[in-house]
């Protein structure tokens, strides 16, 4: 990696680290090869055993070298955006006085996403001790009229000294005899710790899931975004074409692209599409709502049908509002959705007919008791090789792709063996958390076969014996919208 002042522009140029193709093994999974990012060398690691076939590692690598400087933010509130509204505010930064940068950055290209150049605009370099003195220069430009921040540069996807604390879970396949399961806690709709869902599972171990809704109602954030199968039961519905982990069997995981194709069948023989499952309806939708979603349907005019989940049975035709009472399930309609409801919902049955496919085999994934799955974040390897799947995952961000945050990921290793990984970051001198490119190198490193990127930032915990055992950059748990755990 390099970085160079060319007449007042900085260029950012990443080079990507190497990663030995075969990493030793000190013991079983953990690699005695040299860490893959900062100085080369092994890092310093303590071990634990949780259970048998379960191996607890805390991971220290690196220091901190790095300082702070101010960066400008653009019109839209980012902190970077194109060359021209770069000159702009840097003109506006060098009218209150301060001597700015243009710092020319690449987002790197992703297995179905280009590289994308940005530029950023910054003032000052002050050591890590001298915070204050940025901070100081950030209301002096804000008085200015020109709005900044204070920026550790161990964050900014340049290359960094660290230092980097993760925790490490790994699963001896041919050792452990429990199962991994995944969970919502006690309802879709309302958000819950991951020691809250661990306790409520009765795990061992586990780690936050996938990313949930914020953007909806704060009574129904607990939705996860994308797939959701808890004991056999589709809980949320897929975003057709990402990444998601597959259990199957009670033990037997998988990383593969998934869709759901989730059908109403009424008695007189018409079928039309399902949705959603348990979130909110959109106009013209029908979403199915199962006695998991734990909240109250909205009143928005539409129609319900409610269904006893044992037969099918239609108990009752009703206005949208309500609960989903224990034993039964309903179809909310809104718009043609209710007209389709009001036709044909009179009958005697409704059925649904639920399907998980992967994409990969083009096959159906049984819906056994066994069965679990949950959507990531991003694909980070597939095969053995990095292969970052950001634009098909949601993710094709400079914030996403470059800047690093705290991380958590979870991989299947050749053996089988589950790899469940934290990253702490957002925590200067003490770690600086993950790229995305980065978590691939470090699952590969790990000796990941397939390995994914879950929901991280704040909602990035590792919880051993229903304890957080990592560093949170809340400062405390969050609450999220689903969990995978390890259970006996």
């Amino acid at each position: 990696m390099s970085r160079h002042l060319v007449a007042g522009l900085m260029t950012l140029t990443l080079t990507a680290v190497a990663v030995p193709a075969e990493a030793k093994q000190a013991s079983f999974g953990f690699p005695s090869s040299a860490f893959p990012l900062g100085v080369s060398m092994a890092p310093v690691k303590e071990q634990q055993s949780v259970a048998p076939g379960i191996t607890l590692f805390a991971v220290k690598h690196g220091k901190s070298t790095q300082g702070w400087t101010v960066s400008a933010l653009m019109p839209n509130g980012h902190d970077s955006g194109s060359l021209a509204k770069a000159q702009t505010v840097a003109q506006a930064m060098e009218d209150a006085g301060f001597p700015p940068e243009i710092l020319r950055i690449v987002q790197p290209a992703a297995s179905d996403a280009p590289a994308v150049e940005r530029y950023m605009v910054r003032t000052g370099l002050w050591s890590f001790g001298q915070r204050a003195k940025a901070d100081k220069v950030v209301k002096e430009l804000k008085a200015a009229g020109v709005r900044a921040k204070t920026d550790y540069l161990g964050d900014d996807g340049t290359e960094s000294t660290g230092p980097w604390n993760m925790r490490v879970l790994m699963v001896n396949p041919k050792v452990f005899k429990g199962s991994f399961k995944t969970s919502v806690g006690k309802s879709v709709a309302k958000r819950e710790s991951t020691s809250s869902m661990s306790k409520l599972t009765g795990a061992i171990a586990g780690v936050n899931g996938g990313f949930f809704n914020i953007h909806t109602a704060k009574a129904l954030q607990g939705d996860p975004v994308g797939v959701s199968v808890v004991g056999g039961r589709l809980l949320s519905e897929a975003v057709p074409g990402r990444s998601g982990l597959v259990i199957t069997q009670g033990r037997k995981a998988r990383i593969t692209e998934l869709e759901t194709r989730v059908t109403a069948i009424s008695s007189d023989g018409t079928k039309t599409e399902i949705n959603g499952i348990n979130r909110a309806a959109g106009a013209e939708e029908l979403v199915l709502y199962t006695e998991e979603f734990g909240g109250r349907t909205a009143k928005n005019g539409g129609i319900e049908v409610v269904v006893d989940a044992a037969d099918g049975r239609v108990i009752k035709v009703r206005q949208a509002g309500g609960i989903v009472a224990r034993g039964t399930y309903l179809l909310h309609g809104t718009g043609l959705a209710a007209v389709w409801l009001q036709e044909h919902g009179q009958g005697t049955w409704m059925k649904v007919d639920s399907k998980v496919i992967d994409l990969r085999t083009r096959r159906a994934i049984p819906l056994t008791p066994e069965t679990h799955v949950m959507g990531g974040g991003v694909g980070l390897v597939r095969n053995g090789r990095v292969r970052i799947t950001a634009a098909a995952d949601g993710h094709a961000s400079i914030n996403m792709m470059l800047r690093r945050h705290p991380r958590t990921m979870v991989g299947v290793d050749r053996s089988g063996g589950l790899i469940l990984a934290t990253v702490d970051g957002r925590n200067p001198g003490v770690s600086v958390g993950a790229s995305m490119v980065e978590a691939a190198q470090v699952m590969r490193w790990l000796g990941a076969k397939q390995a994914i990127n879950f929901d991280g930032g704040g909602s990035s915990v590792m919880v051993v014996n229903h304890k957080v055992v990592n560093r949170p950059s809340d400062g405390a748990e969050r609450t999220i919208g689903d969990g995978l755990f390890i259970t006996p």
